[in-house]
């Protein structure tokens, strides 16, 4: 199983296609890692609101991949923007995940209105320069919102981690980041099952012979869009894996690129 990388802006790749842990807790989360893990997944996505930070590291460990191998992304949530508050979050979810590093880490919301947000991303910068996060990044930044942070630190985004399928293409924005060299995440990449039940969407894999989400995530991954997915069926682990022996041509990809927005 061969996994595009994509460059970042700070000099490091980043697996295209990832498993995103949202909601994925209790006893299942830590074997369905390991288990993504051995089938060839090498992009973990985690956050500490998500509470499984724990059981992530414990994946890890039990999957028996050396750590150097995967790439480990984790957030910091909204009540940590200021510095003293967001260093002790960061050392705990290191702690949590059992770590001396992570790969990415991301201020999860941008929170505006607490006026915290430049001073969060300040704290970013200071981790990094650290060594102990390997690349920083945002999560549901808008266009004002990234403006704001590099207009004040001068340090771009590696990543803007943004719900982002079919059924809301957030052309703009990716558009922004391409200007700003910054990487685009897509979360929630199946829209929560929405568009593997749209029309063109199920036309296209039909040609394709492959399964929507297969259709989805390959369409993602053309586009230069890091995606991850989130399941804890074994089965839908190996299938979300699986877009790399096929490719979109032109027009599938202009078909799945004119979908309207619909969903968030």
């Amino acid at each position: 199983m061969t996994i595009p990388i994509f460059q970042l802006n700070s000099g490091r790749g980043i697996p295209a296609l990832g498993l995103g842990t949202y909601k994925l807790d209790g006893p299942v989360a830590a074997p369905t890692v390991a288990e993504a893990l051995r089938l060839g997944y090498r992009h973990i996505d985690t956050a500490a609101i998500y509470g499984n930070e724990v059981q992530v590291g414990q994946g890890l460990r039990q999957s028996g991949v050396a750590r150097e191998d995967v790439f480990i992304t984790t957030k910091l949530w909204n009540d940590h923007h200021q510095r003293d508050r967001a260093l002790r979050a960061f050392d705990q979810s290191l702690a949590a995940l059992g770590l001396d590093y992570v790969d990415l880490y991301l201020i999860h919301w941008p929170v505006p209105a607490d006026g915290l947000m430049v001073e969060a991303w300040r704290t970013l910068i200071e981790i990094a320069d650290s060594g102990r996060a390997k690349s920083i990044g945002v999560s549901n930044f808008s266009a004002e919102d990234l403006a704001a942070v590099i207009d004040a630190t001068g340090v771009v985004p590696a990543v803007n981690q943004i719900e982002l399928h079919p059924l809301r293409q957030q052309r703009d924005l990716r558009a922004l980041h391409a200007e700003l060299g910054v990487v685009t995440q897509a979360w929630g990449p199946l829209g929560r099952g929405a568009d593997l039940r749209d029309g063109v969407v199920r036309a296209v894999a039909r040609d394709a012979g492959k399964t929507p989400a297969q259709t989805v995530l390959r369409w993602l991954v053309q586009l230069g869009i890091v995606a991850f997915p989130k399941t804890a069926r074994p089965e839908r682990l190996a299938e979300n894996l699986a877009i790399d022996d096929f490719e979109l041509g032109p027009r599938d990809m202009e078909r799945l690129n004119a979908i309207p927005d619909a969903v968030r």
